[in-house]
């Protein structure tokens, strides 16, 4: 029933196995070649350097060697030095508290010339018509000097100077004044040189303003290089543009009730309440001063403020003398000076002789007399400026100017020959120099050194004082080469301070420079003006 039976062999393939075969795939990855380079440093060669001192044993062995060779020493040394050591000791102490050499530094090396002339400036048709220099100015970038010309009386001041008992008769020629000969109406000129210029020709102004009439003032504007404010004879107050050759003129008052009928001696360009902006101030001989404003329109100045100065309204016992003797008059205004520490403070010089302290917030009213009060606009209320009155003098006063380094200290001179310095604190100088026998027609403080100003004279010379010395005497004297004609007027270069320009009657303007000693400031010498200035007047 049952038998074996042989069957042929199956097989079954695997179909997971086949899947998973089919399913598998081949990835490859491979980075980006590596970029290699070579590079070599090598370093900077370098050097040892020493030194070596001797020990300390060796320097003690070799002193006491040297104290006790007793046969290098001169017979009598020990006693000598035993005798004079408490007094050398004591004198030393004495120096250690003296300061008699504070500030000073020796020089080794040679003594330049104080002052040398680079150039002497000439108008032809000036010198022609026989002009002086009036006034002279430096713009504000300190390249170009402007003069004006106009004229003064000249006299003769005979001086008898006596050497070893015989006398010797010295005349100078010197100005008293304007001329009130009907030379007022002869034609003058402001002229203007570029002293940086090359091939500058001392004969050849770069700029000639021709002007009707003579002018008594001229003052380059603080911030812009090319405006000249100009005072004439005449009474006018004029504004030049240096820049417009062909028609210069800007701005005149012109003939009105408001504008001055007499000479006008000094300009001033004033900071007006707007920032940037300035004014001119004007003083003339009839006791006004009165402050313009440039107006938009062009050719006219517009009249801003206006002050009266009147002997009976001028501060201060010290006048009474005047204002007997003239009443109610005018204070006849010969120089001027503003303050630069205070814009409110400015300082008026009169040919009576009297110093002024003025404020330009003033609100008194000026007693001017009814019958110029009738005459002026209504519109134009003058007030009475004057607060403060320092000890009058005998003499006109002919230049003030104040410190630019000491809010108090100002310095005058006049036709009494000396220079006297103020404070503003004190009605009488704290010192008074001698400066020429003849009149003093200009001063002016030096811009860089705080205890040096100059002063123009009558006899010819420039003296240039130094009140950090201890003798009273100048410590320069510019002569010109004209043979003693009379500096009528002097400026320093507040840009380049070695340079000071010196006008004279016989119509040349002198360009000096001065030497360092003259306008580098020395040690601890703002302190000394500061003790000087607290000096009480004797």
């Amino acid at each position: 029933m049952f038998t074996d039976e042989t069957l042929d062999c199956v097989g079954i393939e695997s179909l997971w196995r086949k899947s998973q075969q089919l399913t598998q795939e081949s990835r490859g990855c491979q980075t980006k070649a590596v970029n290699r380079a070579e590079a070599e440093v090598q370093a900077v060669d370098t050097a040892v350097n020493g030194s070596q001192t001797e020990p300390q044993d060796q320097l003690t062995e070799r002193l006491l060697a040297f104290l006790t060779r007793r046969e290098a020493e001169p017979p009598g040394l020990d006693q000598f030095l035993a005798r004079v050591e408490g007094m050398v000791i004591r004198e030393l102490a004495k120096n250690a508290k003296s300061h008699a050499f504070d500030g000073f530094h020796v020089n080794w090396e040679d003594q330049s010339q104080l002052v040398s002339c680079l150039h002497c400036l000439k108008h032809p048709s000036a010198q022609d018509q026989g002009l002086h220099v009036t006034s002279v100015s430096w713009n504000c970038t300190g390249s170009v000097v402007a003069c004006a010309y106009g004229r003064y009386v000249c006299v003769c001041v005979c001086v008898c100077v006596c050497v070893r008992d015989h006398p010797l008769l010295k005349v100078y020629r010197v100005c008293t004044g304007v001329d009130d000969g009907d030379w007022g109406t002869e034609a003058s000129y402001v002229c203007t040189w570029n002293v940086d210029r090359r091939g500058l020709d001392p004969k050849q102004a770069d700029l000639v303003i021709d002007v009707g009439t003579a002018v008594m003032a001229v003052s380059f504007h603080p911030a812009r290089p090319s405006l000249i404010a100009g005072g004439l004879y005449s009474g006018d107050v004029v504004v030049w543009d240096t820049s417009k050759s062909q028609d210069p003129v800007v701005a005149q008052t012109g003939l009105s009730a408001e504008s001055h009928r007499e000479a006008v001696y000094q300009v001033a360009w004033v900071p007006l309440e707007k920032r940037g902006e300035f004014g001119v101030l004007s003083a003339c001989s009839g006791g006004r001063v009165l402050l313009w404003t440039l107006d938009p329109d062009p050719g006219t100045l517009v009249l801003h403020a206006g002050y009266a100065l009147i002997t009976q309204q001028v501060p201060h016992s010290s006048s009474s003398t005047h204002t007997k003797a003239r009443g109610s008059s005018h204070v006849g205004i010969t120089s001027l000076a503003l303050s630069p520490w205070d814009p409110d403070t400015f300082l008026v010089g009169s040919e009576g002789g009297l110093l002024l302290k003025c404020a330009f917030s003033s609100q008194t009213p000026a007693a001017v007399p009814p019958s110029q009060d009738q005459e002026r606009d209504s519109s134009l209320v003058l007030k009475a400026p004057a607060v403060f009155s320092f000890q009058p003098r005998r003499s006109p006063i002919h230049a003030i100017h104040c410190s630019p380094f000491h809010r108090n200290l100002f310095v005058s001179v006049g036709t009494d020959g000396l220079a006297h310095l103020h404070s503003l604190l004190q009605a009488s100088p704290l010192r008074s120099l001698r400066v020429s026998d003849a009149y003093v027609f200009d001063v002016s403080w030096s811009p860089s050194r705080p205890l040096v100003f100059a002063a123009a004279t009558g006899q010819g010379v420039v003296q240039i004082f130094d009140l950090g010395g201890r003798s009273a005497r100048p410590a320069a004297t510019v002569e010109h080469g004209g043979g003693g004609e009379a500096a009528t007027c002097l400026a320093f270069n507040a840009t380049n301070t070695d340079l000071l320009a010196v006008g004279h009657v016989d119509g040349t303007l002198d360009i000096w420079r001065l030497s360092s000693d003259l306008t580098e400031q020395g040690p601890r010498e703002t302190a000394r003006l500061d003790q000087l200035a607290d000096q009480v007047a004797e």
